[in-house]
């Protein structure tokens, strides 16, 4: 059975696509793609059914990632139960999984995307942020380009500490 992971923003239209898409490639260079499942959601289904935004599409594009078809969809208290990490934009979408998770055990697998970034403050230890907030990739549906270039960075510098923690949690 694979190992099942999910990136949940607001409307899955641009971040948590973005960064399934992102993910998606690295798990397969790192020759974990049939290993592991990478899908996304939103919190809200506002834009139920809709496609990638075009802005997040085209930097995707820019940056030599191929897109796949894509609907968005809201997360369901099944999925959250059913993914093996919850991988939240921000310090509200890690909020709302937790909230919506069926149980414990669902809420502990639910993590902030830029918790992976070795570069992102810290939220746990001696030099740590008291707020998960702190960790928030700014939504870039109200910006321009440049915003949606900034989350995929953001994006990009999170992706292989990802990979090596889902592999380090692989059955061996």
């Amino acid at each position: 059975m694979p190992f099942r992971l999910q990136t949940v923003c607001t409307g899955n239209i641009c971040r948590s696509p973005m960064a399934e898409v992102v993910l998606r490639r690295r798990f397969a260079e790192a020759g974990l793609g049939e290993e592991v499942v990478v899908d996304s959601s939103g919190i809200s289904d506002e834009e139920h059914g809709n496609p990638v935004d075009r802005r997040a599409r085209a930097v995707l594009a820019a940056a030599g990632y191929d897109v796949p078809e894509h609907r968005a969809h809201q997360a369901t208290r099944a999925e959250i139960g059913e993914r093996d990490l919850l991988l939240a934009m921000t310090a509200r979408h890690a909020r709302w999984l937790r909230t919506q998770a069926p149980d414990e055990a669902a809420a502990a697998r639910v993590r902030m995307y830029r918790s992976f970034d070795p570069a992102a403050p810290r939220v746990d230890g001696p030099d740590a942020v008291s707020d998960e907030s702190a960790l928030d990739i700014d939504d870039p549906w109200y910006g321009d380009r440049a915003d949606f270039e900034a989350t995929l960075e953001q994006v990009e510098a999170a992706a292989d500490a990802i990979v090596e923690h889902v592999r380090s949690l692989l059955p061996r």
